[in-house]
C-alpha cells in the first residue's frame, strides 16, 4: 500500500496541473470561444485576417447584374442576390482568379505566345479575260465595198490566211493597173524596174499579199474583186461590217483574239497588295471545271487603286490548249506570302473591346491579366502581336469570353469603358460623311466601299452613333 502511494499522487498533481490549464486557456479564448459556437462575428482581428479591409474595398457589385455600383454591402436592388466586394487592387490590376473547378465547367485552355515563321495566304476573286496582247484588228487602207464576206458571226474561230471578205476598190482596182503597166516590157524586152519595184510595193501597203500581186503579174489581168485574209488566227470578239456595205480607210471591220493564253485578272483588296509582287505564284480555281487547279505566275500588278472597291487588279496569265476557259468565267485565285518570324497567338485569343484588343495572360495558381494588345496580319488562325505580349507568355485561348464577363463584372473597368470624349481630329474623322466597318472600327474611308481586312461592306457613321 505504501509503496503505490507515490504513483498514485503523481496522477493526482498531473490531473490538477492539466485540468488547470484547461481552466487558464478557456478564460483566455472565452471571447473566441464563445463567437464560434454563438454564431457571432468574428472578431476584428480574425476579419482582417480572412477578408480585406474596408479600406481596400472600391465598391460592392452584383454578379448577374454589373453596373449595380454600391458602397455598403447588401442585396442586389434587382435580383436580390448577395453583393460582391471589389477591392482597388482587383479594380486596378484586373486580375480575376479562376479555381479548378470552374476552370474545367468553363474549358480554359491556353496556348504558348510564340516566336514563328508566319505565311500569309488569301484569296482574290477575278474574271477570265482575253489577252490583249494577242488581239488583232482588221481594218482597210482604201475606200471601197464589201462584195462578199466569209466570216459573218462574232465567235466564230478562224485560222491565219482564212478569207474574210471580198472588196471592190476602185482606188486599189487602178493600182493594179499601174503596177501592170510599169512590169510591162518595152520594146526591146526590158523593164523599168525602179518602177515595178515601187508599183509592187505600192500594192503591199494597201493590203495585198505577194500571192495576189503575182498572181496578177502572170495572169496580167487586174481583180476587180480583192479577198482580204485573218492576219492572225482566234475568234472574232467584235464584227463591224455587213455584205454590201461601204467601208472607209481605218474602219474596224473586225477584232479578233487568241485563246490559246487568257488572262486572269483578281480583285486583291488594298491591305494585301503590300504582300503579291510580279512572279509569284498563284493558284487559280474555277468551279465550274472539274474544280481543277491551274499553276499560275503572276504576271503584272496594275499600279492603281480602285477608289469605290479599295482593290488593286493583279493579273494571271494561264495557258488554255483545250479551250476550256472562257472570257468571263469567275475564278478564284489564291496567293501566299512568307512574312518572316512574327511574334503570334491564336485568333481565338482576341477579346475584342471596341477599338481595343485584349488577351489574357495566365499567370498561374488559377490568376488570369487582361492585356492590351496591337496585332497585325492574320493567317491561319493566327494573329500576328506587334505589342503587348512576349515570347513563352501563356494565353487563354479557350473561355476567354467568359473570364472577360468575370472580370467586366468585378475588375478592370480601364479595359471595358468607352474612351473619353474624343478630341478635335477624332470628331472630324467621325463625320456625317465617315463610313466604317462593323468589325474594324478603326478602318474609316470618307466614301463607301468594302474593309480591306474582311471585306464587309462600309457603314455611314455620325456623330450619333457614339
Amino acid at each position: 500500500m505504501s509503496a503505490e502511494s507515490p504513483k498514485q499522487s503523481r496522477r493526482t498533481l498531473t490531473s490538477i496541473a492539466l485540468a488547470c490549464a484547461l481552466i487558464v486557456a478557456a478564460l483566455w479564448f472565452r471571447r473566441p470561444l464563445v463567437a464560434w459556437f454563438g454564431g457571432e462575428a468574428p472578431t476584428k482581428v480574425a476579419t482582417s485576417a480572412a477578408s480585406p479591409v474596408s479600406e481596400d474595398i472600391d465598391h460592392y457589385t452584383c454578379p448577374m447584374h454589373p453596373f449595380v455600383n454600391e458602397k455598403a454591402p447588401g442585396s442586389c436592388p434587382i435580383c436580390g442576390m448577395s453583393l460582391v466586394a471589389v477591392t482597388r487592387d482587383q479594380q486596378a490590376q484586373g486580375i480575376v482568379s479562376v479555381d479548378d473547378t470552374r476552370r474545367q465547367l468553363i474549358g480554359v485552355r491556353t496556348a504558348i505566345v510564340t516566336e514563328s515563321p508566319m505565311r500569309r495566304t488569301f484569296r482574290a476573286f477575278g474574271e477570265v479575260s482575253y489577252d490583249e496582247s494577242s488581239q488583232t484588228e482588221v481594218n482597210l487602207k482604201v475606200r471601197g465595198w464589201i462584195t462578199k464576206l466569209y466570216v459573218n458571226q462574232t465567235g466564230q474561230h478562224v485560222s491565219r490566211g482564212q478569207a474574210l471578205f471580198e472588196l471592190y476598190s476602185p482606188e486599189l482596182y487602178e493600182a493594179q493597173r499601174d503596177f501592170l503597166l510599169a512590169s510591162r516590157p518595152l520594146d526591146a524586152g526590158v523593164t523599168i524596174d525602179g518602177l515595178a519595184s515601187a508599183s509592187r510595193q505600192r500594192l503591199h501597203l494597201l493590203g495585198m499579199s505577194d500571192a495576189q500581186v503575182d498572181a496578177i503579174a502572170k495572169s496580167r489581168i487586174p481583180m476587180e474583186n480583192v479577198t482580204f485574209a485573218a492576219p492572225a488566227s482566234g475568234v472574232v470578239i467584235e464584227k463591224n461590217v455587213v455584205q454590201g456595205a461601204s467601208v472607209e480607210p481605218g474602219m474596224r471591220l473586225y477584232r479578233m483574239a487568241a485563246l490559246s493564253k487568257v488572262w486572269v485578272e483578281a480583285e486583291v483588296y488594298e491591305a494585301d497588295l503590300v504582300n503579291v509582287h510580279t512572279g509569284q505564284r498563284a493558284d487559280v480555281t474555277l468551279d465550274h471545271v472539274d474544280r481543277r487547279t491551274y499553276d499560275a505566275k503572276v504576271a503584272y500588278v496594275y499600279p492603281a487603286i480602285d477608289p469605290k472597291s479599295r482593290t488593286g487588279r493583279v493579273r494571271v496569265e494561264l495557258a488554255n490548249k483545250d479551250l476550256e476557259l472562257h472570257p468571263g468565267m469567275v475564278a478564284t485565285v489564291t496567293l501566299s506570302a512568307d512574312l518572316g518570324s512574327r511574334i503570334q497567338i491564336p485568333v481565338a485569343a482576341l477579346v475584342y473591346t471596341g477599338p481595343r484588343r485584349l488577351v489574357f495572360v495566365d499567370l498561374g495558381q488559377g490568376h488570369f491579366k487582361p492585356l492590351e494588345v496591337r496585332v497585325g496580319m492574320e493567317s491561319e488562325g493566327m494573329v500576328e502581336v506587334l505589342s503587348g505580349l512576349h515570347p513563352g507568355d501563356v494565353v487563354v485561348v479557350s473561355g476567354a469570353f467568359l473570364i472577360a464577363a468575370e472580370a467586366r463584372i468585378s475588375t478592370a473597368s480601364k479595359y471595358w469603358e468607352n474612351d473619353s470624349t474624343p478630341d478635335a481630329s477624332t470628331s472630324v474623322a467621325l463625320s456625317p460623311s465617315t463610313y466604317t466597318c462593323p468589325m474594324h472600327p478603326e478602318v474609316q474611308s470618307p466614301t463607301p466601299g468594302k474593309c480591306p481586312k474582311c471585306g464587309m461592306d462600309l457603314v455611314r457613321k455620325s456623330p450619333r452613333d457614339e
